[in-house]
């Protein structure tokens, strides 16, 4: 038993010495004084990566209790992390040790100069030491001046001058230098500032400190986060800290292009600058999983550094908006896809204080839109020397060179088109590969795509309702790069509603459309779509709903598929003729559910059947047949036909009620054009190169519906019908066409016509029904009219005329004159 009392006695003795120590060290002048390393040694030689923000040295027995307590307090109250000796020393802890390493560690120093500051040899070893850290260490310094007259400190008398009576010259010449060289500092002096008020003045202070951390802040390291320093400098001037009100401000861009690390990184450099923050990140997923209660709930005991109990949404809703709306906060909402998550969350700007901002992150631009927020900042993705930079920061591996590695890395980046998700997940996958492993990656790529790429791009895909979904895949497979005026036309006949349909796919940053009007979109989001288009069937094209390579085709054709396909929709292969299989229109022909077809077949092969479901048609090389008998596409919009054998498209009357345009190149066998009666929608007609086509279908002149009709190159035309109906024409182009010898007759008002163009025709009277029926005419072309004799009547009438054209025409009559106004 007494054993037991000594040994506890013993205990409780060296827990007592070790508390005792530790106010000793500032709160007396004891004699302990610690050994001060190098701070240029090698474990400091070049870290920036500092563990405190700001490291206060204090003399304890005059500032402890009262103002350091307060100082340290409304630090930490505005997110700067503090040193505070009896508060972040560890039990157990050496005292020298660890307060010198919490100086090395620390980013600034304040030094709180008080009436005995100076008669501390451990404050003054201190102070030594926090002013060798700031030249060695390029540590930020800033003295206070504490009831202290900064001239006494600089000139060390009074109180400041005691240290001279120590024994340790050396010591002495040390602490000299040490106070005067902080003296010099710009500091502060409490007396001066906010007229003497203390609690105010340490609010000012700390308000100066978070400005020098922003400055500091400004010039980012772009060692870890490459590329992140101009796009961080552009999101901070759209938040517009400290200019007051409260702001919102989206990010908004393609998945994977770095929209939360730029929110994050913000965020980590801004949360000092507000009373309160939270980052709450992947809402899309955790609202789905946890619910929005829950994430109300993050965000108010997060904000108020409390729990706080949620019940309902709605609830949450009502405590959020009493409870943070006079306060100062930053939150960052990421990953947001749907407006009842932000309607739950940051509901309005109303909802915050003053000065408060709150960042939204998300793929779809509508939302932000639709929420009023400020600003829209679009992430841009990475340049290519950006790129460069980070594929290598995770790719290059020192101890497993890799031959060829430059050019190796530079087919990896330029696949990757600047999206920091697919080079992180290449660049880490290729790192401790060899020179075969990374060309085997690449050929690999070609055709399977990394997966942790496609599931991150997928999910603003996931997002879409059916209908956009089949018109993001149209456009991935087949339009990408192409002016999307027919394809809009195409669209909205398959049923897509293109109109909506593509702004929504341009909002959730899926794809762009130029100012030319071309769609576009990044190269992984377009083998997204590829892969989503195959996934289920990769080995198997007869079951994808869309073909867009030869290969497939090919694979298709060498099985000699002949069951019903009710699987292909659409078929379109930019490659030439002789590179289609022979037998490809009998694949075709098994194609019931088909509603795109563009091919240009190496042989004229007869289809035996065409799918009634088609809305464009272009066929290259068809056969010398008609279409086939069963063949009433009803919802077919665009008919385009090259280099066919078919003397006619089909035998008499047949009933198209959709389709707008027809066009007819160089098919030399055609004699006869379709019954325009048949096709009631019919607005864009053109004849090119039909060289052995002599007359144009008599019900063309009737037809109400055209907007323009161009013939050029058919040479052996005699005759166009008379227009009669024509309502609605706007352009007549007739080229090249020498037989013909007179000029359509126009027996009505043709008020739409504002373009006539005739070129190299035979005709040798331009009647008078020019000038009386087509008052509305802006350009007149009569170019190379050889057989021109006569232009009748006048053109005073044509008052809108702005071009009009007389070329090649020799026999003219000289004396004709020609009235235009």
């Amino acid at each position: 038993m007494t054993v037991i009392i000594i040994l506890t006695t013993i205990l409780l003795l060296i827990a007592a010495t070790k508390v005792l120590l530790r106010s000793r060290s500032r709160d007396s002048n004891c004699g302990i004084v610690p050994n001060i390393p190098d701070a240029s040694s090698s474990s400091l030689s070049s870290s920036r990566s500092w563990k405190y923000d700001v490291f206060l040295s204090f003399r304890g027995e005059d500032t402890r209790k009262t103002f350091v307590d307060h100082l340290y307090y409304a630090l930490q109250q505005r997110g700067i992390h503090a040193y505070k000796d009896d508060v972040s020393l560890d039990q157990g802890d050496t005292i020298g040790p660890a307060l010198l390493s919490a100086i090395q560690e620390s980013h600034m120093a304040l030094i709180i100069f008080s009436e005995n500051y100076a008669n501390s040899s451990w404050c003054l070893d201190e102070l030594s030491y926090i002013m060798k850290c700031k030249e060695e260490r390029r540590q930020i310094v800033i003295p206070i001046f504490y009831n202290v007259d900064p001239s006494y400190v600089r000139k060390q008398i009074g109180q400041f001058a005691k240290h001279k009576l120590s024994k340790n010259k050396e010591k002495v010449e040390s602490w000299k230098q040490a106070l005067v060289d902080a003296s010099n500092i710009a500091g502060w002096e409490p007396k001066q500032v906010a007229n003497g008020h203390e609690a105010r003045c340490i609010q000012e202070m700390v308000g100066s400190i978070l400005d020098k951390f922003s400055y500091l802040d400004s010039v980012v390291d772009d060692e870890n986060l490459v590329g992140m320093a101009t796009r961080l400098l552009q999101l901070r001037s759209h938040l517009r800290i400290g200019s007051g009100g409260v702001r919102m401000v989206g990010i908004w861009g393609v998945g994977g292009g770095g929209k939360t690390t730029l929110a994050f990184s913000v965020y980590m450099k801004l949360r000092m600058h507000f009373h309160s923050h939270c980052f709450i990140d992947n809402i899309r997923e955790k609202s789905q999983k946890r619910g929005l209660r829950k994430l109300q709930k993050i965000i108010l005991s997060d904000v108020l550094k409390t729990p706080v109990k949620v019940r309902s949404v709605q609830e949450g809703i009502c405590k959020i908006q009493s409870m943070l709306c006079r306060r100062n906060v930053l939150i960052v909402l990421d990953d947001v896809d749907h407006l009842d998550q932000l309607k739950a969350l940051a509901g309005c700007h109303k909802w915050f204080g003053d000065g408060s901002r709150i960042i939204i992150t998300t793929r779809d631009c509508h939302l932000l839109s639709i929420h009023k927020v400020d600003v829209v900042s679009h992430i841009d993705l990475l340049s290519h020397d950006e790129a460069i930079r980070l594929f290598n920061k995770n790719a290059y591996c020192e101890d497993k060179p890799v031959q060829d590695y430059e050019m190796l890395s530079h087919q990896i980046v330029s696949y990757a088109a600047g999206l920091p998700l697919a080079l992180i997940v290449l660049s880490s996958f290729l790192y401790d590969k060899d020179k075969d492993e990374w060309l085997s990656t690449l050929d690999r790529l070609k055709y399977h795509p990394e997966m942790d790429i496609v599931e991150k791009l997928k999910i603003s895909y996931d997002g879409l309702k059916d209908v956009e979904k089949e018109l993001f895949l149209d456009i991935a497979c087949f339009y990408r790069g192409m002016k999307g005026n027919e394809a809009m036309q195409i669209f909205d006949a398959c049923g897509f509603y293109p109109q909506v349909g593509v702004k929504v796919l341009v909002q959730k940053a899926l794809i762009t459309v130029s100012s030319f009007g071309k769609f576009d979109m990044h190269d992984m989001v377009q083998e997204m779509a590829h892969y989503i288009v195959k996934s289920e069937h990769p080995n198997n094209p007869e079951k994808h709903s869309r073909l867009w390579r030869l290969e497939d085709i090919k694979d298709m054709c060498s099985s000699n598929a002949t069951t019903e396909n009710d699987k292909i929709e659409a078929i379109q292969c930019s490659s030439h003729a002789f590179e289609y299989p022979s037998n490809f229109s009998t694949l075709v022909s098994n194609m019931t559910k088909l509603r795109f077809l563009n091919m240009t077949t190496s042989t004229f092969d007869e289809p035996s059947f065409l799918s009634n479901e088609l809305r464009y048609l272009y066929w290259d090389r068809y056969s010398a047949s008609r279409f086939p008998e069963g063949f009433q596409p009803r919802k077919l919009v665009f008919l385009k036909m090259k280099e066919s054998l078919q003397k006619e498209l089909w035998m008499g009357y047949k009933y198209l009620p959709c389709l707008k345009e027809l066009e007819l190149y160089f098919m030399e066998a055609l004699v006869r054009t379709p019954d325009f009666g048949g096709l009631p929608c019919l607005q864009k007609l053109k004849l090119f190169q039909c060289e052995s086509l002599e007359e144009i279908h008599e019900s063309l002149g009737n037809h109400a519906s055209l907007v323009s009709v161009e013939v050029s190159w058919c040479q052996k035309l005699k005759r166009f019908p008379s227009i009669v109906g024509m309502g609605k024409l706007e352009i007549l182009r007739i080229k090249y066409c020498f037989a013909l010898t007179a000029f359509p007759n126009i027996v009505m008002k043709m008020y739409s016509l504002v373009e006539l163009s005739l070129d190299c025709v035979g005709i040798e009277v331009l009647p008078s029904s020019v000038g009386e029926y087509c008052t509305n005419l802006i350009s007149l072309e009569l170019n190379n009219c050889l057989n021109l004799k006569s232009i009748e009547g006048t053109f005073h009438a044509l008052k809108c005329l702005k071009k009009f054209e007389l070329n090649g025409a020799n026999n003219l009559r000289s004396r004709q004159r020609i009235y235009l106004m």
